[in-house]
């Protein structure tokens, strides 16, 4: 293992940093597209894509005097949480604590060595969700005191993004913009430019009132859902974009809020479908990201049950689609580690149902992301596990599987010995 020791990153921090020996390349049994993977931004996203008058308050990067790093916004501080990016790192040197970029794995925040640590783990193509300094869905941007600063900074970030991240390799990265919270009207039009420009998907908070914004079923939206379905571009909600998770007691230990991580995306899934936001855009995709799919059978059932009594609640009444109808034609789920779901795929639906490698946050599955795929739905038929796997993604996200992703040719290039 490598060490670097004797780092004073504050009180809370450990004085050790390690890096777990560097794994061998996987064997690859399947073709896999990733739609949740995160980034972490890298010191110079901003440097040339500022106009010249926001650069002094703009995001940058600062060295604090304990030896942590932290992105800077006018006078916020926005630290870089370690759990951001510990893939490589031993679970016992986890912290929320602000990290430095040389403490992470390269290919946390650099796209070639992203591209070097997919193919450890046989990962063909990636949906990169943004980090700490922009939010999942851009909200930091919408906080500035500056309306003006933190709409250059988001159109910044997206450029940064198509131009840099996924310009590292166009056929296996899936572009995905923020957008701007503050006005749909704006919203709307940056989603139009960018879906000319290449970009498949918005990270998009998944309740929006949550962060002090109109919520989803005042109709506040519709110009950016309209925006969204015009361009087929996917609405990508992801667990905890508005900065809220499921927890219990107020001093619960963290294995609470982390075994409830999927509660957060059924509260977001009802929110969305009885919002009748699909019903208003029918061509509308709905993306739930990093929420698993176990429960999708539950919610159907329990959807099923209060459309008995639709004449009490009045919430559904006069619509000419079932809401699980509408729930089965417009939302799409993702799975990381959930074999009770995919047990239960007959009742989700195997054309909904997309796979994720979380790379590189505390619970990823790099660099086995093969092995677990091979656990939990191997023992389905190869069309079943090909949509799970892939064409699913593709689907949703309009994207080309380029030839060499499902080539022999490839799966030997970096396959480990037998």
């Amino acid at each position: 293992m490598t060490t670097l020791e004797g780092l004073s990153i504050g009180a809370s921090r450990s004085s050790t940093v390690t890096f777990l020996p560097e794994p061998d390349p996987r064997p690859r049994r399947y073709t896999i597209v990733s739609v949740d993977d995160h980034l972490v931004e890298p010191p110079d996203t901003f440097e040339g894509r500022l106009p010249q008058r926001f650069v002094e308050q703009g995001p940058r990067v600062v060295e604090q005097d304990d030896g942590g790093q932290v992105w800077v916004m006018e006078d916020r501080v926005i630290p870089n949480a370690g759990t951001n990016a510990v893939a490589g790192r031993p679970p016992s040197e986890y912290s929320m604590e602000p990290t430095r970029f040389e403490h992470m794995r390269r290919g946390s925040w650099d796209p070639h060595a992203r591209l070097a640590d997919m193919d450890v783990a046989g990962v063909w193509a990636s949906l990169c969700f943004p980090s700490m300094v922009a939010g999942f869905a851009g909200a930091r941007f919408a906080e500035t005191k500056d309306p003006e600063l933190g709409l250059a900074a988001m159109r910044a970030w997206n450029d940064w993004h198509l131009e840099s991240w996924c310009g590292a390799d166009p056929e296996r990265f899936i572009p995905q913009q923020i957008t701007w919270l503050r006005d749909p009207e704006v919203a709307a039009a940056e989603v139009r430019r960018n879906a000319e420009r290449g970009f498949r998907s918005l990270s998009f908070p998944e309740i929006p009132e949550r962060l002090r914004l109109p919520s989803i079923h005042t109709g506040y939206w519709d110009p950016v859902l309209r925006a969204c379905e015009e361009t087929d571009t996917t609405l990508s909600l992801h667990v905890g974009s508005a900065s809220a998770l499921v927890g219990g007691s107020s001093d619960a230990p963290p294995e609470v809020t982390t075994s409830l991580f999927f509660v957060g995306s059924i509260i977001t899934t009802a929110d969305w479908l009885f919002s009748k936001a699909a019903l208003r855009f029918p061509g509308l995709r709905i993306a739930i990201s990093e929420g698993g799919i176990g429960w999708v059978p539950s919610l159907l059932d329990r959807v099923e049950h209060c459309f008995r009594y639709r004449d009490f609640t009045g919430g559904w009444t006069d619509e000419e689609m079932h809401p699980n109808d509408v729930l089965r034609r417009n939302f799409w789920f993702c799975a990381l580690d959930d074999a009770a779901g995919f047990e239960m795929l007959e009742r989700i639906g195997e054309d909904r149902v997309t796979v994720e490698c979380d790379f590189p946050h505390a619970d990823s599955t790099w660099p086995d992301t093969q092995e677990y795929m091979h656990r939990q739905l191997g023992f389905l038929p190869e069309p079943v596990i090909e949509k799970l796997t892939w064409r699913n993604a593709c689907e949703l996200y309009r994207f080309d599987l380029a030839e060499r992703a499902a080539s022999r040719a490839w799966h030997r290039e970096v396959a480990a010995p037998q």
